[in-house]
């Protein structure tokens, strides 16, 4: 393959409840190394795929960017590697808390971001997603 995929994983594995049959991965770094692109991460353990018991939206907010850091980190880079974050919410009115949060994670970054407010998520208890960019530099 040209790029590395990191965390690969099947959707008939991680969402058993819908008829899904897709080959995708947690990340991707480009060829070259230097660009890793993240899948939109939600409220769910890495390793499992099980959701984190909590309806609160700086909780999961929490869990998401925690599992943006391990991403990056695993695929050779830092936080202040982060160049572009997309933010989905269920919910406008929880804008303000995911992002104060999302701000302790990428705070002295400087990312360029996009917010949207979507109908719904991949699983209705999900409050947010959110997908990340990151460049390392040569």
């Amino acid at each position: 393959m040209a790029h590395l995929r990191h965390r690969k994983f099947n959707t008939k594995d991680t969402y058993p409840e819908q008829n899904l049959d897709n080959d995708l991965a947690q990340a991707v770094v480009a060829k070259g190394g230097t660009t890793i692109f993240l899948r939109g991460q939600c409220p769910q353990d890495l390793d499992t795929a099980e959701n984190i018991k909590s309806n609160d939206p700086v909780e999961q907010t929490h869990k998401v960017m925690g599992n943006i850091r391990q991403l990056v980190e695993e695929c050779g880079g830092q936080m202040e590697h982060v160049t572009k974050l997309v933010v989905y919410l269920t919910d406008v009115r929880h804008r303000e808390a995911v992002y104060r949060t999302m701000g302790e994670y990428i705070k002295g970054v400087h990312p360029v971001c996009t917010g949207l407010v979507v109908v719904a998520l991949a699983r209705p208890e999900w409050l947010v997603e959110i997908d990340a960019t990151a460049v390392i530099p040569d």
